[in-house]
This record gives C-alpha cells, structure tokens and sequence, in this order.
C-alpha cells in the first residue's frame, strides 16, 4: 500500500506527491545509480572530475583556515544544485534517451527561473554558513583552527577540540537539516517537471523527508560517509562519490515522488 501526502492547489492542478519508500531504499537507490554510471561512465565522471577540481581549487584560494573548514563541510549545501547534470543522464536513460554528456551540460535551460532562484537560496545559505563557521571557530581558536595534517588527531587530542568538534557539528547538522530538508528531491523534480516552481519544489521534498524521515535519515547518514572519503581522499574520491551519489538522488525523488 502506497501512503501519500498532497494536496491539489485552486486550480485542479495535483500537487506533488509523496509516497512511502521501503526502510532499505538507500541502498536500492546507490545500485540503480551505479547502474547509471556504468551505462554513461565517460560523462558521469566528467562531472566528477569537476567536481573534485572545484574542491581542491576553492580551497587551494583561501588563505583562511575557518573559511576552508566552512566550504569544506558547505560543499554539501551546493552540491545538490551543482549535480542537474548528473540528474538529467539518468533521466535521459530512464527515458530511453542516450546519456550523453553535450545536452546535459545546459540541463538547467528546462526550468531556468526555478532552477536560478534555487541557486540563489543555496548562495545564500552557503554565505551564512561561512559566516557562522568563523564565528565558531573564533570563539574557540584565537589564531585560526588548526588545518595541518592530523587536525582531527589533534582536536581529539583535549577536552576543548571535543567541545569545539561538537558545536561546529550541531551548528553544521542545522544547516545541513534545512538544506536537505527542502533539496532531497526538490531539484530532480524542477529538472524533470519545466513548469514547477521553487517553493512547491521545496515544500514538496519536506514533505517527502517527513513521510520517510527514517529512510531519509539513512539517506543522508551515507550521502555524508560517501563525501567523507572524498574529502579525505584529498578530493580524488569525489570523482567516483559525486556522480554516484547525484544519480542515485534520481532515483530516490522518482521512488517517493508520485
């Protein structure tokens, strides 16, 4: 039996849908997008080479320890938008399409205004959280926190980098909450419906997370472990977690999207 939340706006007009997804979906979405990734192997990892070369390169920019922390962990809130291209090769393939790369390079042209404005939110979201992380880190480090190699060993190390370690996470875990709250799904959906807008999108995909927030939060919990080997992988992971993780994302809104 499928549960789903909705309603219809004044028009007649359905408006989306969740449906129930099963307690092991995650993993069922990371096989499926696998799949896509060996059906389009040369475009799937052109974005992850972008991917992780945007990483390296914004880092390697900023002279600031807070700031680099701040976009390590922000690259999480960017990165659903930064993935429509990943999106729209499983869409193509599900469609029957071939999964090249040229007309997935200029995906966001199908629903151009929402997709914009969604950016813009994601821009902004991400300007805050910049500016909470220096706050954090300056109320704990006079100097800057510690980036050399070995700085978890070393935050470990004391009572105050456990202390520390555990407000930057409780602050990060509240952004992270709003942005995948509102962006599970919500991007797949304005690639793959031209006449959505944002906020339906958005309101859309927390109604998905609430009617699947156990599956959703296991969801989340792998998105993260998956990125955390690519940032410690020195970016080189993300070439293979990025594209995986945006194809499997296909497949979780097309699962619990009716």
């Amino acid at each position: 039996m499928i549960e789903r939340v909705g309603d219809r706006s004044p028009e007649g007009s359905p408006f989306p849908e969740a449906r129930m997804a099963a307690p092991g979906a995650p993993w069922r979405w990371l096989a499926l997008g696998f799949a896509d990734m060996r059906a389009a192997p040369a475009a799937s990892l052109f974005y992850g080479v972008v991917f992780a070369g945007m990483g390296a390169a914004l880092l390697a920019a900023v002279g600031s320890a807070a700031v680099e922390l701040a976009l390590v962990t922000g690259f999480l809130l960017v990165a659903p938008f930064l993935s429509v291209g990943v999106y729209d090769l499983s869409r193509r393939r599900q469609q029957g399409e071939p999964p090249n790369l040229a007309p997935t390079l200029m995906a966001w042209k199908a629903n151009a205004p929402a997709l914009g404005f969604y950016a813009l939110i994601l821009a902004l979201l991400l300007a805050v959280w910049i500016r909470v992380s220096v706050v954090v880190v300056a109320l704990f480090f006079s100097s800057g926190a510690p980036m050399e190699h070995g700085v978890l060993a070393e935050l470990a190390s004391n009572l105050d980098g456990w202390i520390f370690m555990g407000a930057y996470a409780a602050a990060g875990a509240g952004f992270a909450l709003l942005v995948f709250a509102t962006s599970v799904v919500s991007i797949p959906m304005l690639l793959d419906r031209a006449a959505m807008d944002t906020i339906t999108a958005m309101i859309a995909s927390f109604a998905v997370l609430r009617l699947n927030f156990a599956t959703m939060l296991l969801w989340a919990a792998i998105i993260v472990a998956l990125m955390a080997v690519g940032y410690f992988t020195y970016f080189i992971g993300l070439v293979i977690v990025v594209p995986l993780i945006g194809h499997a994302t296909w497949h979780a809104y097309r699962e619990t999207v009716v």
